[in-house]
């Protein structure tokens, strides 16, 4: 389900030789750069990450069980390609265990009964088991995803932790309202907990994505079926053991494993399923929707794709732009929906940018994520190491100019070089797109208005950012741009309490901060006649 599908446009097979990237394209001189950044480095043997892996089964009402059908899916390590541990896989059978094991602790089991202090410290033991074992998760993401392990080591850990501790502060200061009748009644608003809550996340933040949703849902006093990534199933399972430890009664979480058309399918027409909350393309995000509808119409969160502009206007520091504008986009091998994928650069400094963000790029160090130093590992998978390499032939087939990268990192795995083309029109498929790779697409604007409309003229409206040092121009542009976060003078930004999603095409609801309990609440209304009432 959250397979990220790609332009019929694209889908000829790619022969990513060097002869071809480096004889299309406005300047096929500057391949010699290329094949400088291609022989200066080496990928070594893989380094072997400090943890084993010791949870493959689906966790189900508290255990760790097989697969209903007895079936397992490989689940691989991006560096090589090979397979590193074999995970139960879930399909329609499982899904149904595992709601039936959540309705039954949301019906009858103590969670939604607790009070919401016992709920937070539960979820505080489970935020101190995760600084524990910080290590080990760490090692678990980077060696199942791909990603630097000092980004997820000194990172996304502790913001997974963080997530839950701000949601557990939360847990014991939900409440309703005493509302004012034109009567004699008295009026009361309860926000209860929603029910079962059915929650997707994807491959690219498997720990972070997990801590958005199943953080709000508890501390609302929900019971979760979630449905893992099957490109990165590890980590999650992981996390089920920590709750385990930390006291979380058993049904209240459920985690499936599986393939999006089987295991999340089943969960999105769940009828037993109160909630649903998504993340991934918008593609799938649709068929989520219909599959909600059509059968009990449940509520539907969404966080899905982005095309996000970077904005640098024509008085900006150049060298800091460069490196915001790099880290906007490379950050997660370019793996992130808010990627700032379409970087605009005002005229007056366009060349500057242009020399210093290839230069930037060059510098950029790609290999093991377990090695220290490290910046960029490999794409996810075979699947989308090779939607990126199409979307690269693609931009040097509109004549877009190939500045640095475009080819395949070393000869194992699925590592790219980082990759930037200048002289990119809107109307290139390298700037409409979400690629979700290393590559830097730089666009050239004239003066604010016109930027503006060029920067909204997009299906998504996911995130942007502005870097200027005039504050009125940081105002105009923060006030005009149709999307759900602006960063000005930085980016990806992700405190626990600033709420994060998409405008248009990029979604529904929004995750994060106080906004996020709604996702996971009714509101009823109670009214009570009042008999000679001293006051109304």
């Amino acid at each position: 389900m959250a397979a990220r599908r790609i332009s019929s446009l694209l889908s000829r097979s790619l022969s990513a030789s060097a002869s071809f990237l480096l004889s299309r394209g406005k300047n096929p001189s500057r391949g010699r750069s290329i094949y400088r950044f291609i022989t200066a480095t080496a990928l070594e043997e893989p380094i072997t990450p400090p943890v084993q892996i010791s949870y493959t089964q689906h966790f189900i009402n508290g255990k760790f069980v097989d697969a209903a059908s007895g079936k397992t899916f490989p689940a691989y390590d991006p560096r090589t390609g090979e397979v590193i541990a074999h995970v139960a896989e879930g399909d329609n059978e499982d899904v149904n265990r595992a709601v039936a094991a959540a309705r039954k602790a949301f019906d009858e089991g103590p969670w939604p009964k607790m009070s919401a202090y016992e709920r937070s410290l539960i979820m505080l033991r489970f935020a101190d088991l995760v600084d524990k074992h910080r290590d080990e998760l760490a090692a678990l993401e980077s060696w199942n995803s791909g990603k630097p392990y000092e980004q997820s080591a000194k990172s996304e850990l502790p913001s997974f932790a963080r997530l839950f501790r701000y949601y557990a502060g939360w847990a014991d200061k939900i409440h309703g309202l005493t509302v004012p009748a034109d009567s004699n009644h008295y009026v009361q608003t309860l926000h209860e907990p929603i029910g079962v809550a059915g929650q997707i996340i994807p491959w690219n933040f498997p720990l972070i994505m997990l801590a958005w949703k199943v953080g709000p849902a508890l501390a609302c006093g929900n019971t979760i079926v979630l449905k893992s990534a099957e490109q990165t199933p590890l980590t999650a399972l992981h996390a089920a053991k920590l709750f385990q430890e930390a006291g979380l009664p058993p049904g209240v979480l459920n985690i499936v494993s599986g393939y999006g058309p089987s295991a999340g399918a089943a969960l999105a027409s769940h009828m037993n399923v109160d909630k649903l909350a998504f993340t991934g393309s918008t593609e799938t995000g649709k068929i989520i929707l219909e599959l909600a509808a059509k059968s009990n119409l449940k509520s539907v969160t969404l966080e899905l794709g982005g095309k996000s502009p970077f904005i640098v206007c024509e008085d900006a520091d150049v060298d800091k732009a460069v490196e915001l504008a790099h880290h906007a986009l490379f950050f997660n091998q370019g793996q992130c929906c808010c990627a700032g994928s379409r970087t605009y650069v005002h005229e007056r400094v366009y060349d500057e940018f242009i020399e210093k963000a290839k230069a930037r790029a060059l510098r950029r160090v790609v290999g093991d994520p377990f090695k220290k130093g490290v910046e960029q590992g490999p794409q996810i998978d075979s699947d989308q190491f090779e939607k990126v390499l199409r979307y690269i032939r693609s931009g040097v087939e509109s004549n877009a100019t190939l500045e640095c990268g475009g080819q395949r990192f070393g000869s194992k795995g699925y590592f790219i070089q980082p990759t930037v083309f200048s002289n990119v029109e809107d109307d290139m498929l390298i700037a409409q797109d979400e690629i979700f790779g290393p590559v830097q697409s730089i666009l050239k604007f004239k003066n604010v208005d016109e930027v503006i409309r060029r920067s909204n003229n997009t299906r998504y409206g996911l995130a942007a950012g502005i870097f200027t040092r005039n504050v009125d121009t940081a105002n105009t542009l923060s006030r005009a741009l149709r999307v759900g976060t602006v960063w000005v003078n930085c980016f990806d930004v992700f405190d626990a309490a600033i709420p994060f999603g998409g405008y248009k095409m990029s979604g529904i609801g929004r995750e994060k901060g106080i906004y996020s309990l709604n996702n996971y609440l009714q509101v009823k209304a109670v009214v009570t006649p009042l008999k000679n009432p001293a006051w109304l």
